[in-house]
């Protein structure tokens, strides 16, 4: 085949196959008899693995010595393994950063709905200045149920009086105190309360923040709008005591990201015209 079938079947320009021939990092092609180039399907695998190689991060040379020398082996390059298995590790992290990134615009879509139907329900009435009442549900309100609350209480200041409960109570987990004594805020003194202590209490917002308290959680009185916020559960990380606080922070910070939108579109649904800064 001639260069300019290599190259579109490769997916590269003519012009970049002429390049790698020339710094040595594919070999010079064998002539045909009227002296152009002429490649076959090794050449073809050749160009194709090394294009692959390079989208990896690989540099010239490197990619092509090792496609040289997985063609050559007819199996994987020890030197090329660890390569892949980054790879594989970068793309698990970005597919993850991309489900975090979606749940958290469908926590903003749903949270916009819900302001949308609090903000109709009081068209007709006069404006209070009652602090808006939200309540997290978790399973057993130890970590981010916990988190929650001591975050929407700061960033959301007077507007808000939030509360946190459990379906399974079981107690304040010690590296949801040290999160929130890095953001300057004192935990030491919480406890663990149940739901139950809080069904006969009117709210404008019940948000669960896991699935299991999402299918367990109890009917408040009056009317109030439910959310759903999926967060995974820190504490059944396991590893170091860094690896397990890394996990909460994580959870502190994607709590973060929840908070600082709704607390905005709460105020403005609740007929509020001094939103105060979210800093």
């Amino acid at each position: 085949m001639k260069v300019s079938e290599l190259a579109e079947q490769a997916g590269i320009a003519p012009s970049a196959v002429r390049w790698y021939e020339s710094v040595g990092v594919l070999p010079r092609p064998a002539r045909g008899p009227n002296g152009y180039r002429d490649y076959g399907p090794e050449d073809l695998a050749r160009v194709r693995l090394l294009v692959a190689l390079r989208r990896l991060g690989l540099g010239p040379e490197d990619a092509g010595r090792l496609a040289r020398l997985c063609l050559e082996r007819g199996v994987i390059d020890a030197d090329l393994a660890p390569v892949l298995a980054e790879q594989r590790s970068a793309i698990a992290r970005q597919r993850a950063d991309l489900d975090r990134l979606e749940a958290e615009l469908l926590d903003l879509e749903l949270t916009i709905a819900a302001a949308g139907r609090a903000r109709a329900a009081r068209r007709d009435s006069p404006v209070s200045d009652a602090p808006i009442r939200v309540l997290f549900v978790c399973t057993g309100n130890s970590a981010r149920s916990q988190i929650a609350e001591a975050l929407l209480g700061r960033v959301g200041g007077p507007d808000f009086e939030v509360f946190s409960a459990g379906t399974e109570p079981k107690g304040v987990n010690p590296y949801a105190i040290r999160v929130l004594a890095e953001q300057g805020i004192d935990w030491s003194g919480a406890r663990s309360e149940s739901v139950a202590d809080y069904v006969d209490q009117p709210f404008d917002y019940v948000i669960t923040v896991c699935d299991r308290a999402r299918q367990s959680c109890p009917v408040f009185p009056g009317s109030y709008d439910g959310l759903h916020w999926g967060l995974e559960d820190p504490a059944e990380v396991e590893g170091t005591d860094e690896e397990r606080l890394t996990a909460f922070r994580r959870t502190a910070m994607e709590l973060t990201q929840r908070i600082r939108p709704f607390v905005e579109v709460a105020r403005k649904a609740s007929g509020r015209a001094h939103p105060a800064s979210l800093d």
